[in-house]
């Protein structure tokens, strides 16, 4: 909250912040000692964000998710990856600044990449189209995937989008076909696959590379069939009811993780990722290598096998 901008149930926080900087850009003067005060302050400041932030609502980390300073795919790779080679197009209509791959090397191993990307301000935005995908998108994904396929490159998915790209066009080029092949294409690769979900995991657009040998989540990232809104907007006719849908969805990552969808919850610094970046981007560095390095060690043929069992026994259900 440098910056100044805060979520609403952050403010309480902020101010305390700015309270505490205010009595150190007080001049010092013998005859006041703020020492003590700012102590007991900083004090009460990190027990205010325990309290808050160990006690996230699923709405809180939807918004967390979705914070403007959150670390994106180019953030982490900058941190994570060197020699990185983007790879652009679809070879078929165009290439879409939304998806982005290339390959890269890893803590010494070549990989794959492939992430959504959004922008940090409105230009950047549009020119990402925030972060959704177009069908170009996911065909240039999937093409760049099969040619880690073919080459033997383990691949690393980034997911961070609210949703595929619903406009005209889009549908007009096969949007839903896209999305579709890409999840039975990945399905069949023969080499490892690892996805994280690293803000918004929204819908088919997260699905669409989202298909792996480990998915995991980070701490303050979500990932469901539909946005809190449009769950509000159907079951309540009321977008205000977010804060309900996202409880009823068992979205968060420690939700995920306990009905079996995920196989990790990868932690982050308090407060979310944008509070220490680069806490945040070694946290994933170790649970991503982590598993690499146990899925390295399977045939092409296990890892497919295993593949098909993870996704298979997903919707399971007893009946009381």
């Amino acid at each position: 909250m440098a910056n100044g901008f805060a979520l609403d149930f952050e403010r309480p926080i902020l101010e305390m912040e700015q309270k505490i900087q205010e009595l150190k850009d007080l001049p010092a003067t013998q005859a006041i000692n703020l020492e003590n005060e700012i102590k007991r302050l900083e004090e009460k400041l990190a027990q205010a964000k325990k309290q808050v932030y160990d006690h996230l609502t699923p709405w809180q980390r939807v918004q967390l998710a979705r914070h403007p300073k959150r670390p994106y795919t180019l953030d982490y790779i900058q941190r994570l990856m060197t020699n990185f080679i983007e790879l652009h197009g679809d070879r078929v209509f165009a290439d879409d600044k939304a998806l982005i791959g290339g390959v890269a090397t890893f803590e010494g191993i070549r990989i794959l990449l492939v992430g959504h990307q959004k922008g940090r301000d409105t230009k950047e935005n549009l020119y990402r189209n925030f972060g959704s995908a177009h069908p170009e998108g996911y065909r240039k994904a999937i093409r760049l995937m099969q040619m880690a396929g073919k080459f033997h490159l383990p691949i690393v998915s980034f997911v961070d989008t609210p949703g595929a790209y619903p406009g005209i066009g889009a549908e007009e080029r096969g949007q839903a076909q896209a999305i579709a092949y890409n999840l039975r294409e990945m399905a069949r690769l023969p080499v490892p696959i690892v996805v994280v979900v690293i803000g918004e995991g929204g819908s088919g657009g997260a699905l669409g590379i989202g298909v792996g040998d480990r998915v995991l989540v980070m701490e303050n990232a979500y990932y469901s069939v539909i946005s809190p809104e449009g769950c509000a907007a159907i079951l309540w006719k009321d977008r205000a009811k977010a804060p309900e849908a996202a409880a009823s969805l068992k979205l968060t990552a420690k939700d995920l993780l306990e009905l079996g969808l995920i196989d990790e919850v990868v932690p982050e610094p308090l407060g979310g990722g944008h509070k220490d970046p680069e806490a945040a981007a070694n946290a994933l560095r170790l649970a991503v290598k982590r598993h690499l390095q146990e899925l390295r060690k399977l045939e092409p043929q296990e890892l497919l096998a295993a593949r098909q069992v993870k996704f298979r026994k997903m919707g399971l259900y007893t009946e009381a």
